[in-house]
């Protein structure tokens, strides 16, 4: 380049660069990459139910929608003295039932898709219980009901991998097909009807005489009292056809909402507390037991 052009070429090329400069300045953030103007997507299943605040009675399932991607926690907790057992000094000595043993459950819910959840659940007699439950039709003011389905297969010993307390000749495996119907009384109650056929609820060699399946009709509600997040439960699941060993489960309990926690209360004549267990009925009917639920939602 011949030295007199290169004063020239210099000034071109730095009011090429200033041109520039003033051109992206007036043209302010419209150039940038503009901020993501998408409103967030409104999920309903996100919103407390006052009707309908767990995933559960005492131990049936409800009607309640998982958000998707979401999760929820729940702590379930029978103590096994019978309240009935002994003297009343014995009772009280025991701290109500509260020193004695315990049968304990561990279950994590996942909302898999928007009307589908699933479930796993583990108790402390080794039995693990996986259920999947899908939404058919939602309650409407045209609809007076909510139908679902749900199917469950549970297997003791660990699913059937442990056998430390295996019996010769017993069924390991156990499973469910059933469906809910509810019907809300909006910000009040929801009552529950609960057909369900348990495969292999006689799971005993020594009992091998009886049928090897039950069908079950779950009943059962709750109602919130007052307005402070309180609520009084009942369900009952008696064996119509089948298996029929032992008494029909029932339980009855007191429940406190607070925030994303759900606590219960609940006495049953059963410490079942999946649906395989719940088939196979209490011992009888003069013992009763004392336990609690705990639900935590993750959202």
């Amino acid at each position: 380049m011949a030295p007199r052009s290169f004063p020239i070429t210099l000034v071109v090329a730095l009011a090429l660069i200033v041109g520039a400069a003033e051109a992206r300045a007036q043209s302010g953030p419209a150039s940038a990459n503009p901020p993501d103007q998408t409103p967030p997507v409104f999920d309903p299943d996100l919103q407390f139910v006052p009707a309908e605040p767990d995933f559960a009675l005492a131990t049936l399932p409800t009607t309640l929608r998982m958000p998707t991607g979401k999760f929820v926690f729940r702590l379930t907790h029978r103590f096994t003295r019978p309240i009935a057992s002994g003297s009343t000094g014995e009772f009280f000595s025991d701290f109500f039932g509260l020193d004695s043993s315990a049968q304990i459950g561990f279950e994590l819910r996942y909302g898999l898709r928007p009307g589908t959840q699933g479930t796993v659940y583990r108790t402390s007699d080794r039995t693990i219980q996986f259920l999947g439950q899908h939404e058919l039709l939602a309650q409407t003011p045209d609809r007076p009901y909510t139908a679902q389905v749900f199917a469950t297969i549970e297997g003791r010993n660990n699913f059937g991998l442990s056998d430390e307390i295996s019996i010769e000749g017993a069924d390991v495996f156990s499973g469910a097909i059933g469906g809910v119907l509810s019907h809300r009384f909006e910000g009040l109650a929801t009552v529950y009807a609960q057909p369900v056929m348990v495969f292999n609820a006689n799971v005993h060699p020594a009992l091998a005489g009886d049928d090897a399946h039950a069908f079950v009709l779950g009943l059962g509600g709750r109602l919130q009292v007052g307005t402070s997040g309180t609520y009084v439960l009942a369900e009952f699941a008696p064996r119509l056809v089948g298996f029929d060993r032992g008494v029909h489960h029932f339980s009855v309990g007191v429940e406190k909402v607070h925030g994303a926690h759900v606590f219960q209360f609940n006495i049953s004549n059963s410490l079942g507390s999946t649906l395989g267990q719940l088939a196979r009925g209490g011992t009888s009917n003069d013992d009763w037991f004392i336990g609690f639920n705990l639900t935590r939602k993750f959202y």
